[in-house]
């Protein structure tokens, strides 16, 4: 499967051509049914237009198409930047998490904290064109012990996916962006697999295997592609750029955009734009705020213009690939096709109102880490199966899914009912150190059948849940606790474009991979 755009292909021949709007991006067939930390900041590029209006040109030359950004603020305003790259032909991807607030693979979680991160990007940036789709994750998953996690970045995609229908806006495409390790096959089939609804519709690869004057074989690109053949979404490289022998050739350009690779992948983004530490930029910007061409900027530029890729006419095109199988459950995978629950404000809101004990509003984010680490040590008691949650297992609490505050609060109740119970020697069982307090329980109407449904211990499924009356259909607007963070495994940068890889095409939107009208 391709992607599809509503461009001539005249249109897309030089991504440098002014236009007061673009033509959104469609992927043909499309069904959208109902740890390098950075840190805990970022500096979201799309919001500054001095800095947009300095950049912008630069990446034309490049015949920039689509730049891919890690981190946006949903909060600021990016109509500047986004219109002018849309006049300038650039698309954008954006990358839903931020560094305290995405899907962390050493404590996965998906909750409201996240949703409501993620839904309030999807609000943003829907509005715009331009806008290309989303990334739902980025190497979440980049080991054999670690890939549970992947159960709750799909979560997210199926979320994210149903949101976007739910709100009525265009279709956008939701995808996941993973690295190149040897879980690379059981990655790109388990997000693909099963229902529609909670299948990626996009896959970006960071790959780095060609690195100088390797070859189309040495670097495994063709092992890559044999892969890929069969994929039935559009598939591209995230990332690419290998700095191992600098300056960088790219030498790589010349296969990617050649006819042995454009039958199977939708072109590349080149990681990255600005120069850091690391030496992947391709400028550098001093303290007089001006961006300078390094030699990789001149390489790149000399590679792209050599290359020729063609699309593929809509209305000829057919795609024939099919669903990948779901990777069996093993020693390399462990992520199980049972997902976690959807996020749900007024599922959260019932179970705290039956409580008898709760969270003070006024909880610190340290507070409620430590009575996390005290209360769900199964040493000390069973007293968190109703928020707790296993990617492994498939088994998630059926409050798993609410904020930090909320699932303290389930503990906090069930340790107390307990002790009330079993040790009447405790007189103070819902004090915490002053982080708890009584409260007189309520539950009636269908939050009665919320609670009734959840059970007790909190592991029954909810199969009938109440439409939350906040405007984000799942997360509503929950406040972040960095007690839950969730650390982005995106690179550290803070300046600038930084949060932009370059993608790069000339003569077709995504390369020969683009289906054209």
């Amino acid at each position: 499967m391709k992607f599809g755009s509503t461009l001539t292909a005249a249109a897309t021949l030089v991504a440098a051509c002014a236009a007061a709007d673009v033509d959104p991006i469609v992927i043909k067939d499309y069904s959208s049914n109902g740890t390098i930390s950075g840190g805990n900041t970022y500096t979201d590029p799309l919001k500054d237009e001095a800095i947009c209006a300095r950049d912008i040109p630069l990446l034309t030359q490049l015949s920039t198409n689509a730049i891919r950004v890690y981190a946006v603020d949903p909060t600021a305003n990016h109509d500047a930047c986004m219109q002018m790259l849309a006049d300038a032909g650039i698309y954008v991807i954006a990358d839903l998490g931020e560094p305290k607030n995405s899907i962390n693979r050493d404590t996965p979680q998906w909750n409201q904290e996240i949703y409501s991160r993620y839904t309030a990007v999807v609000d943003t940036f829907q509005k715009y064109s331009n806008t290309l789709g989303f990334f739902a994750g980025n190497e979440v998953t980049n080991a054999a012990n670690n890939t549970e996690p992947s159960a709750f970045v799909k979560a997210a995609v199926r979320d994210i996916k149903a949101y976007i229908v739910q709100k009525k806006y265009r279709a956008i495409g939701v995808g996941y962006a993973t690295n190149d390790d040897d879980q690379r096959t059981e990655l790109a089939h388990y997000f693909d697999c099963g229902d529609a609804s909670t299948a990626i519709d996009f896959w970006g690869y960071n790959i780095y295997s060609w690195c100088g004057k390797s070859g189309y074989k040495e670097s495994h690109y063709q092992e890559r592609t044999q892969e890929f053949s069969t994929y039935n979404v559009p598939a591209f490289f995230a990332e690419y750029g290998c700095n191992t022998e600098g300056p960088r050739i790219f030498a790589e350009v010349a296969a990617l955009f050649g006819p042995d690779m454009t039958k199977v992948w939708s072109g590349g983004i080149v990681y990255m734009y600005f120069e850091e530490a690391n030496k992947y930029g391709l400028v550098s910007v001093g303290s007089d705020n001006k961006a300078t061409k390094l030699p990789d900027f001149t390489a790149l530029s000399s590679q792209i213009a050599k290359v020729t890729p063609s699309g593929v006419a809509s209305a000829s095109y057919s795609p024939t690939n099919k669903p990948q199988s779901c990777p069996t459950q093993g020693p390399g995978w462990a992520a199980n096709t049972t997902l976690p629950p959807s996020p749900n404000t007024a599922v959260c809101s019932c179970m705290t109102q039956s409580l008898n004990c709760t969270a003070k509003s006024d909880i610190s984010d340290d507070d409620i880490e430590t009575n996390f680490n005290y209360l769900c040590d199964p040493n000390n008691g069973d007293f968190c199966s109703g928020i707790l949650a296993n990617g492994s297992t498939g088994v998630y609490g059926a409050y798993s899914m609410c904020n930090a505050q909320e699932r303290i609060s389930w503990a906090f109740n069930a340790f107390f009912m307990d002790q009330t119970k079993n040790n009447p020697k405790n007189t103070d069982p819902c004090n915490f150190k002053g982080a708890a307090q009584k409260q007189t329980p309520k539950s009636a109407g269908t939050c009665r059948s919320v609670v009734s449904q959840a059970g007790d211990s909190g592991t029954g499924v909810i199969t009938s849940a109440p439409t939350p009356s906040s405007t984000n259909s799942g997360g509503g607007s929950a406040t972040s606790s960095t007690g839950a963070a969730n650390i982005l495994t995106v690179p550290n940068f803070n300046n600038g474009m930084l949060q932009m890889a370059v993608y790069i095409t000339i003569a077709a939107l995504v390369g020969a991979g683009m289906v054209l009208m």
